[in-house]
């Protein structure tokens, strides 16, 4: 396991001192004025692009002295549970992770641990007084880099190479073929997974193989797309995190996830003792500030392009446009 990060600062303001660390219910002690402790559990390096969001969101709660953080990193599914426990064990406020691999083991610890708040990324509802679930649910900016490319197209066939064909990976894809397909109904997917959260080489091997076939634009959902995409000189879409300046002129547009508002939700919650089994799906949503669209530059894609998408963000703003949610397997269409 990873050591605990040393940016404690000082504790809250008077206004979450006594009486808010006093608040009725939830399952988690609420702190007085104090940081209180946060543990994650990644099945994957914290530089995978997924959960690099969320590390980010519990580092910047730890530069503000809201949270003491711990977390452990390349855990495997056979293993994640005893962390889990040991965690808890240790008198852990809120548990932080992902449990897509082990939905089942991870509710059954969050049952025997009631005293502590469980936030977990999960394909699945709320569980107990003490089990919260969370999601990337940026389906939204992922439709409107849909539209990006459907527009630079010229081939009309893009890429898109994913992990595993789950609803979470699923639905973004799904979004981002439909946004093409509004602006150009003539465009046709080719859609790989490749069987991993982390293999950048094969990532990259596989997008060769699209780009061969005359894939003039990757959807980037793996890290490794962007570099093939690089190296032939095409374009590729961003996908949670702005990889555009590492690749400047090739990635042209990025679907971004923001987990700020989930993991601070979450802290204030345990704190005032308010902590309960929810699911802080909505959180990702552009409407919280959970997912948004990268800036992209006027010098890549023409004016009309960017009127257009911005007309189609500012409609999903103000709920008059709702992005299909799909969450079956994308399959490729030529």
């Amino acid at each position: 396991m990873a050591t605990r990060r040393g940016f404690v600062q000082a504790g809250l303001g008077a206004a979450l001192g006594l009486a808010a660390a006093m608040g009725a219910g939830g399952p988690a002690l609420a702190q007085e004025a104090e940081p209180i402790d946060v543990a994650a559990i990644y099945t994957v390096p914290v530089e995978q692009q997924w959960v690099s969001r969320i590390h980010l969101a519990l580092q910047a709660a730890e530069e503000r002295g809201d949270v003491t953080y711990t977390f452990s990193e390349n855990v495997a599914n056979t293993d994640y549970e005893r962390v889990m426990r040991e965690y808890a064990d240790q008198g852990i406020d809120l548990i932080v992770g992902e449990v897509f691999g082990v939905e089942r083991a991870a509710r059954e610890v969050a049952a025997d641990y009631p005293d502590t708040a469980f936030l977990m990324g999960s394909s699945f509802g709320p569980a107990g007084e003490n089990f919260s679930v969370f999601d990337n649910w940026i389906h939204e900016p992922s439709y409107l880099t849909g539209m990006v490319a459907g527009s630079m197209t010229e081939s009309n066939l893009i890429g898109m190479v994913g992990g595993y064909p789950i609803p979470e990976v699923n639905r973004l894809m799904h979004a981002f073929m439909d946004g093409a397909r509004e602006v150009n109904p003539e465009v046709q997917f080719l859609v790989s997974f490749i069987g991993s959260w982390y293999d950048p080489p094969a990532a990259q091997e596989a997008a060769f193989a699209m780009i061969d076939s005359g894939a003039d634009i990757m959807y980037a959902e793996r890290y490794g797309v962007s570099d093939a995409a690089e190296e032939r000189g095409v374009y590729a879409i961003g996908n949670v995190i702005d990889t555009q300046e590492e690749y400047p002129g090739t990635v042209i547009a990025s679907a971004l996830w923001h987990m700020e508002p989930t993991i601070d939700r979450a802290i204030a919650a345990v704190r005032d003792g308010s902590f309960t089994a929810e699911d802080y799906g909505p959180y990702s949503y552009m409407a919280h500030g959970g997912g948004s669209l990268a800036p992209m530059s006027a010098d890549i894609i023409p004016g009309d392009v960017l009127d257009m998408v911005e007309a189609k963000r500012q409609e999903i703003l103000d709920g008059l446009f709702r992005v299909n949610v799909n969450d079956t397997e994308p399959r490729s269409t030529r």
